[in-house]
């Protein structure tokens, strides 16, 4: 009955929902810890519900920390060299893309980094106009851990992302509610100038959960703080089981979901990128003086 109350007539969110949920966990923790330490800890952790609650704000990471027995790396990148490896990786979307193009100009690899950079070119590859980059690894996974250490962009309207895409995902014929692919995004950072500032988003995206065929569904698990995200090197990682999908932020636990009839079954694409918003964003933003940078100091993946 309170649930329905919840949803119905509060209109809330599922991560509200879980917000909700961990606003019990943590009143309890007050009332029978004996450790102020704890108690001080869940003090925190309750207001930062109530705002995810009634704002839909963002929270700290505070989940288990990430345990990687049983797994194996299968695969590296720390982007040594001058140049991308395109012997395990490719452009991906090279072109229009939105209000502007994806082009390998905006690649480059420099000091063990690669930076992708998002601004304004009156010569770029595909005439004037916005430009900024995207690729992905040649070879495909199913399941396992994946894993970026990167500084996310600061500047408004363009984002930074790191994400698992099947061939699919939003036709509910063939992902079928995620198990025949979805889209996961590990992490979106929307920018400084959103209400998400200082914090990521974690997503998943299917069709034909619950065997809706219209449209695709969507699940934000919420926004979550790094350490210094627009500065300092954060990891973001998702491991991808049989069962569910668990994030991670520099190695605790964000969120786990099983959202949709089930984990992908099925090898996706690793896609890293700066992302370009429509030109209804870009039209305010300064040509002669923008540029936007997403750092990457390395890729990982883990699997068993």
């Amino acid at each position: 009955m309170i649930e329905k109350f919840l949803v119905e007539v509060l209109k809330l969110a599922p991560r509200q929902m879980w917000g909700v949920e961990q606003l019990g966990y943590y009143l309890s923790e007050i009332f029978t810890s004996f450790s102020p330490k704890k108690i001080i800890a869940s003090v925190l952790a309750v207001f930062e519900m109530l705002g995810l609650v009634i704002f839909d704000t963002p929270t700290t990471p505070r989940g288990a920390e990430l345990d990687l027995t049983g797994y194996q790396l299968v695969l590296e990148d720390q982007f040594e060299g001058d140049s991308l490896n395109t012997d395990i990786w490719e452009y991906r979307g090279s072109g229009p893309r939105r209000g502007g193009f994806n082009a390998e100009s905006q690649v480059r690899v420099e000091d063990g980094k690669m930076i992708m950079t998002g601004e304004y070119l009156t010569d770029g590859t595909y005439g004037e106009g916005w430009y900024t980059a995207m690729i992905k690894l040649r070879k495909r996974y199913c399941k396992g851990y994946f894993e970026i250490r990167c500084i996310v962009n600061e500047e408004p309207a363009f984002w930074s992302a790191f994400w698992l895409q099947a061939d699919a995902p939003y036709t509910a014929s063939v992902s079928n509610g995620g198990v025949g692919g979805a889209e996961i995004d590990i992490f979106e950072s929307l920018g400084s100038d959103s209400k998400e500032k200082g914090s990521v988003t974690q997503t998943i995206h299917c069709a034909g959960v619950d065997g809706v065929q219209e449209g695709f569904q969507s699940n934000n698990l919420g926004s979550f703080y790094g350490d210094d995200i627009y500065n300092k090197y954060n990891t973001y990682g998702l491991e991808w089981t049989d069962e569910e999908y668990i994030f991670y932020i520099n190695g605790v636990e964000t969120r786990r979901s099983s959202f949709g009839n089930g984990v992908s079954e099925v090898p996706e694409d690793v896609i890293v990128s700066l992302e370009i918003p429509g030109e209804d964003k870009l039209s305010s933003l300064d040509k002669d003086n923008y540029k936007a940078e997403f750092i990457v100091d390395y890729v990982r993946i883990y699997q068993k």
